[in-house]
């Protein structure tokens, strides 16, 4: 499956987060419910579980991943370790309101995901956000994990950890690039729905949604 584009990092972008500056610093806890903390999910492919981004061993590996031309295709950020670095840090020393996280399968790292608050993001000015709506980034690191299904089981898998883990939470969002077929076609079959084509400054996004009250039906 080929991932979906990243946010431009905040210094690249003038659009503000939309957290007032005369708040303080908000708790993970507060903002995504602690990912660190959400636990393995079996899936057909093995355990599955997220696990926040160590900088300083994690660095090499994502930069690797970011230089395959395929996942430069809709993240944009080929180059050395330091422009990994710098998409990294902006969420790492930001707010709290998006934490980037390796996916590990049996434990090893195979994944990369952002999961973010949709409605504290700048994304929020392009659609009618819903308190607490939880954003999700994909890219599966290695090319023998693309083309067989895998993004759809993890994606369903990941719906599933932030909606069994953030009650307040009432849908999952996504934006991948419309001209990414696979990712938004992945997104369809774990259990999203294309709820709108919308026009965001680096592209032309599928806004996709996950929805806690349809979860029966899946």
């Amino acid at each position: 499956m080929h991932p979906t584009k990243a946010r431009p990092a905040a210094a690249d972008t003038a659009e503000p987060r939309l957290i007032p500056e005369s708040l303080p610093r908000l708790a993970e806890a507060d903002l995504l419910d602690s990912p660190a903390d959400w636990g393995p999910a079996r899936t057909r492919a093995g355990h599955f579980r997220l696990a926040p981004v160590r900088l300083g061993s994690d660095l090499e590996l994502l930069t690797r991943w970011m230089n395959d031309p395929v996942v430069d295709a809709f993240w944009e950020l080929r180059g050395p370790a330091t422009v990994t670095a710098a998409h990294l840090r902006t969420q790492i020393d930001g707010d709290g309101s998006s934490i980037p996280c390796l996916g590990l399968l049996d434990g090893i790292p195979m994944s990369y995901w952002e999961i973010y608050r949709a409605d504290l993001d700048p994304l929020a000015r392009y659609y009618p956000a819903r308190p607490h709506d939880t954003g999700i980034h994909v890219l599966l690191g290695e090319a023998a994990d693309r083309g067989r299904g895998l993004g759809t089981t993890l994606l369903r898998a990941v719906a599933d950890l932030v909606l069994d883990n953030r009650p307040r939470c009432t849908r999952v969002i996504a934006e991948p690039d419309i001209r990414n077929t696979p990712s938004v076609t992945a997104f369809l079959n774990s259990g999203f729905r294309l709820a709108a084509e919308i026009d965001l400054p680096e592209k032309r996004a599928a806004l996709m949604l996950r929805e806690r009250a349809l979860r029966t039906l899946l």
